[in-house]
């Protein structure tokens, strides 16, 4: 006995009897003689030609008739009666007019009343004799299977067991649940919300792929936008082809038409059955669990989920146990639709933000028409109120530059040289004033230990020490400006006046200067100051232009063995150049044209102060890290290209949390040193970094290190690692630090955004543990505080005498930050391994909620993208049951896609009103635009503000 039909569709119930339930609810509108009445909820449309479909028949508690396309609800039904009604669905009922709707409508409100009432009687007899419950019947299954499979009276127990299910699950299904799935089971993510634009496009790629007028199997994904996701593609072409009961190589456009409006179908019920087509390959009706492994595969194939493939044995018997505690053997798709439905059931671990009324006003408050006058000024106060630290600055560097610029055209306006050499003359010596200025002034932003110095001051306050590497490019630009018109202007204009001017004239005005005879262009640039002149041009011509992000992001790609001028290395050997340009420098300020006394000759003047900063603070650097001597204590190569490096921390290295230090290995070179941001918290023992292999330096670095590192063996974690009981010896290491970063400032917050892109989740690593180690010490105190109390009040009256002398504990200064929310987006599931055990910690620890995480895995398709909808179940139930993510393996639910910036600090900013929130990023400058320009917006809605800080290197 089998008890099912053979190809089970959505809703059918001809197997087994039965297979409704009546339900307890009524109308609110009923009295006591017909509580015992139950409704339906009849929905139809009615068309332009006057002509009515119905379309579904569901349980109701209301009697409601709407105007146009609406409901009528009719006396009690249940799903059977409803299987009848939807058989029925393509019945066209014809009207002349809507005056005869309401007719109509009374009319099936009568039919559905008669053949409710009779089937309650029927299946009230039936429910008699299958009185017992879900619960009974699985107890009763369970012991027919300890009892040796149970024969067919347990298997009978079973199904009616199942059918019971099925028909709360029917009952269930609310419009509110329905309408959520009508999001999700999306087979083409498309941009286009026009279909038809949608389907041109498709024609457009059948007509470039088609051969003979037919689209093959294997151009199918290509054809419809899922070449990313091939293997996902050929299976949805052979369900739609089993559909129509064929197995096809090839499809013409018509049948192509039809495949695209299957798998764009607005239906979230006819989509259901595409997928569950997908995996029941027999067509039998039920999904057995090596199926739903197949497909479970096939998704983690799609979304790039290697891991996941691995144990997908594991995830299909979990959901074989949820969705068959009966065991049958088999999940039909009903079981499968009530899975999808209740997920968010599943994942109530992660809870929404909640809202506030206050907050909601300030939003609609910020939403209000303002004039062009009003909006300006709005813009224009935020935008000094952001930006009036770099304002002053550099309002005060250009006012410098061009009162030096002024002062030196006017000096030499007055001189005879301008008589023969123009305005050229007075042009050159301004800009090489200015010249002066800023190769001095472009060697404060790189002195790191000053700044950390500084930004720790009151001077913090006034001076944006966080934009130094920002100040240090734009001086530098200004530096080009300077030489091309002061070399522009000697070269090309002042020299070739000066040699074609008349004897009389130089001997009247230039002989004093340049000699009695008047010199040839040659010896004008072979003397020393046009030598060393055309020298420092080109020395910093090549530091300059292998300074720029494509040189040094290696984003120019050169054939050997030019592809050497690209990289960090080439960046870092040509900007030593500058060692060269400096000594040039002077020496051409000593034999200057025109000058002669020496104290007019200031050029050194300029250059002593910043020159001297300079040279000890790299002195300094190089005597320190001598002496913070490190020892490894750990070396682990995580997936991604990640090397982490733990060391002891020398009892002098003092640190807060964000900030960076420097790293050189001198067995991969014993020159370069890069920075790195700190994961360790300032209260741990030893020193950590996270090393991502981007550039030369950092490949030759790991590919050390691999060496170094053991194999795993067999049973343990697949990555390699060394620690001090490695037999191998691991390289030396040098560090110099710390040095300030915008995050380090975290705890003049009330709240924290931390949004970190890849690797860049670095810098707030140690922030989360620092503030973890903050809850926790904040919670012992708070417990010895308690016990103090607790004594002390069982000292009272005994002791009165001695309380007065005796002191409290001594109590540290209060954490103002009270929540932290970290966004963590990255395109590897492997890059989860890389602080997995620091997210863990922070979920076990962080009993208040204070540190709120999310992962984001940009390479699996959006929730509710079919593709990932399975990965979604799975990574429910699986947390549900073991508290684990499936594809981080942390506590930390994983999010697919990106995500919704506005939403999140939407919800911030409703749940945290009148809040200072920090956002800090680190990542690409793409996304920290859109989170800069979100601040704004949400700063002129509210009293909620936010701070932006972007880590600069």
């Amino acid at each position: 006995m089998r008890g099912l039909p053979v190809h089970d569709r959505r809703w059918a119930s001809d197997g087994i009897p039965g297979e409704a339930m009546l339900s307890d609810e009524r109308s609110p509108d009923t009295t006591d003689s017909n509580s015992g009445e139950e409704f339906v909820e009849v929905t139809f449309d009615l068309q332009d030609d006057d002509t009515i479909i119905l379309r579904s028949v569901e349980p109701a508690t209301v009697i409601n008739i709407e105007d146009v396309s609406g409901t009528v609800s009719a006396g009690p039904e249940t799903p059977g009666s409803t299987s009848a009604s939807v058989s029925r669905s393509s019945t066209m009922i014809r009207r002349s007019s809507s005056n005869k709707f309401l007719q109509f409508s009374q009319e099936l409100k009568a039919e559905a009343v008669a053949k409710a009432k009779h089937f309650s009687q029927e299946l009230k007899a039936e429910l008699r004799r299958f009185s017992w419950s879900h619960g009974q019947a699985a107890k009763v299954l369970s012991t027919s299977h300890s009892n040796g499979g149970g024969g067919g009276g347990g298997f009978e127990s079973a199904l009616a067991a199942r059918a019971l299910r099925r028909q709360r699950a029917q009952l269930d299904r609310t419009r509110s649940s329905a309408h959520k799935a009508l999001r999700g089971l999306k087979f083409i993510s498309n941009n286009k919300t026009n279909r038809v634009d949608a389907w041109n496009e498709v024609q457009n790629n059948f007509d470039k792929l088609a051969k003979d007028g037919y689209l093959y199997r294997a151009d199918f994904a290509q054809c419809i936008g899922m070449r990313d996701s091939k293997e996902f593609a050929l299976e949805l072409f052979d369900a739609l082809g089993r559909r129509r009961r064929l197995k096809v190589e090839k499809i013409g456009k018509d049948e192509l038409y039809e495949f695209w409006s299957q798998i764009t179908d607005q239906s979230f019920d006819s989509r259901l059955q595409i997928f569950f087509d997908m995996v029941d390959k027999n067509e039998d009706g039920r999904i057995t669990e090596e199926e739903v492994k197949e497909i479970i595969m096939l998704s983690a194939s799609a979304n790039k989920l290697s891991r996941l493939r691995e144990q997908a044995e594991e995830y299909a018997a979990l959901i074989m146990e949820e969705l068959d505690p009966e065991r049958l053997g088999y999940i039909e798709l009903w079981q499968l639709e009530t899975l999808l439905l209740q997920k968010d059931t599943y994942l109530s671990y992660s809870q929404a933000l909640s809202y506030t009324s206050q907050a909601l006003s300030q939003n609609l408050h910020g939403l209000r028409k303002r004039g062009p006058i009003r909006r300006f000024s709005k813009q224009f106060i935020y935008f000094l109120q952001e930006n009036w630290r770099r304002i002053w600055v550099l309002a005060l560097w250009i006012m410098i530059m061009i009162a030096l610029f002024t002062w030196k055209f006017f000096q030499y306006k007055q001189k005879n040289a301008f008589k023969v050499m123009g305005y050229c003359l007075l042009t050159a010596k301004g800009a090489a004033e200015t010249l002066k200025l800023n190769m001095a002034i472009i060697l404060l932003p790189v002195c790191r230990n000053t700044i950390t110095w500084l930004r720790s001051t009151r001077l913090g306050y006034f001076v944006p020490f966080d934009d130094n590497i920002n100040f240090h490019k734009t001086i530098a630009a200004a530096i080009v400006i300077g030489v091309i018109l002061h070399a522009g202007n000697h070269l090309a204009c002042d020299f070739p006046r000066l040699i074609n001017s008349s004897d009389v004239y130089y001997s009247r005005y230039l002989s004093d200067d340049f000699g009695g005879h008047k010199p040839s262009y040659a010896k004008l640039t072979r003397g020393a100051e046009g030598v060393t002149g055309i020298l420092m041009v080109i020395l910093m011509a090549i530091a300059f232009t292998l300074a720029t992000r494509w040189f040094r992001r290696s984003l120019i790609k050169l054939p050997k063995p030019f592809d050497r001028l690209t990289g960090f290395n080439a960046f870092w050997y040509s900007h030593h150049l500058f060692v060269i340009v400096y000594i040039l420098l002077i020496i051409h300020g000593v034999f200057l044209y025109l000058v002669h006394g020496w104290y007019k000759k200031t050029t050194w003047m300029y250059l002593a102060v910043p020159v001297l900063l300079y040279a000890g603070e790299r002195a300094l650097r190089s005597f320190r890290s001598t002496f913070y001597t490190v020892q490894l204590r750990k070396v682990a190569i995580y997936p991604g290209n990640v090397l982490t490096l733990q060391m002891s921390k020398p009892s002098q290295f003092r640190y807060k949390s964000g900030q960076y230090m420097f790293v050189q290995c001198p067995a991969v070179s014993p020159f370069e040193w890069h920075p790195f941001s700190i994961t360790s918290a300032p209260g741990d023992d030893y020193l950590s970094v996270h090393i991502r292999q981007l550039g030369d330096w950092t490949q030759e670095l790991k590919r050390v290190f691999s060496e170094a590192c053991e194999r795993p063996l067999a049973g343990k974690s697949g990555l390699l690692r060394a620690d001090e009981t490695t037999k191998k010896s691991l390289p030396k290491l040098l560090i110099d630090g710390p040095y300030g970063a915008p995050a380090q400032d975290y705890g003049k917050y009330d709240v924290l955004l931390l949004v970190g892109l890849g690797i860049g989740a670095t810098p707030f690593i140690s922030i989360l543990k620092d503030l973890l180690n903050n809850i926790v010490r904040m919670e012992e105190q708070a417990e010895s505080l308690s016990d103090v109390s607790r004594i002390s009040d069982l000292s009272i009256g005994s002791n009165d005498g001695s309380s007065h002398g005796r002191t409290s504990p001594k109590r540290k200064k209060a954490l103002k930050t009270t929540n932290a929310y970290f966004y963590w987006v990255t395109r590897e599931q492997g890059s989860f391994d890389w602080f997995k055990g620091v997210m863990n910690e922070v979920a076990e620890l962080d009993q208040r909620g204070v540190i709120e995480m999310h992962n984001y895995l940009t390479s699996v398709y959006e929730e509710g993208d079919a593709r990932s909808t399975l990965i979604t179940m799975v990574q429910a139930l699986n947390h549900a049951k073991n508290g684990v993510d499936i594809v981080s393996g942390t506590r930390v639910r994983t999010h697919f896609a990106r995500p919704n910036w506005k939403k999140v600090l939407s919800k911030l900013c409703s749940k945290h009103c009148n809040a200072r929130i920090g956002v800090f990023y680190c990542g690409a400058p793409v996304l920290a635009k859109e989170l800069s320009k979100l601040c704004y917006e949400f700063n002129q809605k509210g009293s909620t503000k936010f701070e932006f800080h972007k880590e600069h290197f």
